[in-house]
């Protein structure tokens, strides 16, 4: 796998060669993005109250994107005046294709008026509500904590956390701090796939076939790193109610297949040769319909604006858990060869390993 593999230069080459979806390959990890905008057309002034958003992380391209879109000098106006004025950078220190992005993305955001500071406190201090962007997902539920206790209402970029047992902590410590927490991939607001959970373009679905990229980072649960982005589009249309899973693991690829509590089959495929795309098909009651190809970020980020403004996720805490309850189960199948999980199973299990907040 290629580690030095830029973001941006994937993007553009996936553009010129219709592939259609941005994302960073390999192991520095395929991160759909966008054309950056021309530099210095940008302002931040006179931003309104409850406006200000505050990032914690620049070691993704994840938070470039978003500030050269509400940071811009005429923004769209569906993004209501909104504008990131601090980041604090860290971020992860041990996995290397993340933290050695932090330095540039810090110049480049400060390009666009963005203050950067020494810790998250002082962050918590100068905005309103905070997008948790930090790569490595084993730091999001001490960052996040720090957030929660501020009662700013919080953005998770994936992966919520590092471990199931951490994404099940952090949602309690929401619950008990009474913030609002959103997380979703962007692949949830893919080409055609809300349209097809909602019934509409295919009826009932009947079942599910996705795929998507899935280089594998040591440090994470082999789907959290990446792979959730076609799981995360497989749950939104397939529903929640999966029981088991099973996985067939080979170096190039994973195969997961999901049984529903009503019969019905949905399956991944995560790919880590060839091209680097992302989509599905989905099996209606009225028609067969193609998912994807990744959009871009607009549709997820008017997602997070609206949940800024309202304070309710579009996506349910129950969906979410049970996307990670679905990663980790498929994890345990690899572990054992391949045999059937029940998603009660790891959430139990994850419940009993889960810390005190």
């Amino acid at each position: 796998m290629q580690q030095d593999v830029s973001r941006r230069k994937f993007i553009r080459s996936s553009a010129l060669t219709g592939i259609g979806l941005g994302i960073f390959s390999s192991i520095s990890a395929i991160n759909p993005g966008k054309e950056k905008k021309a530099a210095g057309l940008y302002s931040i002034k006179n931003v309104a109250d409850g406006k200000r958003i505050g990032i914690i992380g620049l070691d993704t391209s994840h938070s470039t994107a978003f500030v050269e879109d509400l940071n811009a000098e005429k923004p769209d106006p569906v993004y209501d005046g909104y504008k990131i004025v601090a980041a604090y950078p860290h971020g992860s220190k041990t996995i290397k294709s993340s933290y050695e992005r932090i330095p540039k993305y810090t110049e480049e955001v400060k390009k666009a008026g963005v203050e950067i500071v020494d810790s998250i406190a002082d962050l918590l201090s100068k905005v309103d509500v905070v997008m948790l962007e930090t790569n490595d997902g084993r730091l999001h539920l001490e960052q996040a904590l720090q957030v929660m206790k501020a009662g700013k209402t919080l953005w998770i970029d994936k992966p919520v956390a590092g471990t199931l047992a951490d994404v099940i902590a952090l949602y309690d410590a929401a619950k008990q701090y009474k913030v609002p927490v959103f997380s979703a991939s962007s692949l949830r607001y893919a080409t055609n796939v809300q349209e097809t959970a909602s019934g509409k373009s295919a009826g009932k679905i009947l079942g599910a076939d996705t795929f998507s990229p899935c280089p594998l980072e040591p440090t994470h649960p082999d789907f959290f790193w990446y792979g959730i982005h076609g799981i995360e589009i497989l749950l939104t249309v397939m529903g929640t109610g999966c029981k088991q899973v099973s996985r067939v693991h080979t170096t190039d690829t994973d195969l997961v297949t999901g049984v529903w509590a009503d019969g019905r089959i949905g399956t991944f495929r995560g790919n880590r040769k060839g091209p680097n795309e992302y989509g599905g098909t989905a099996f209606g009651e009225n028609a067969v319909v193609k998912l994807g190809p990744y959009s871009g970020y607009e549709a997820l980020l008017k997602e997070i604006l609206q949940f800024f403004r309202t304070g309710v996720s579009p996506v349910t805490v129950a969906e979410t858990l049970e996307i990670y309850a679905f990663m980790e189960a498929a994890d345990e199948s690899r572990r054992r060869g391949g045999a059937t999980v029940s998603l009660d199973a790891v959430m139990k299990k994850a419940l009993a390993k889960k810390k005190k907040v």
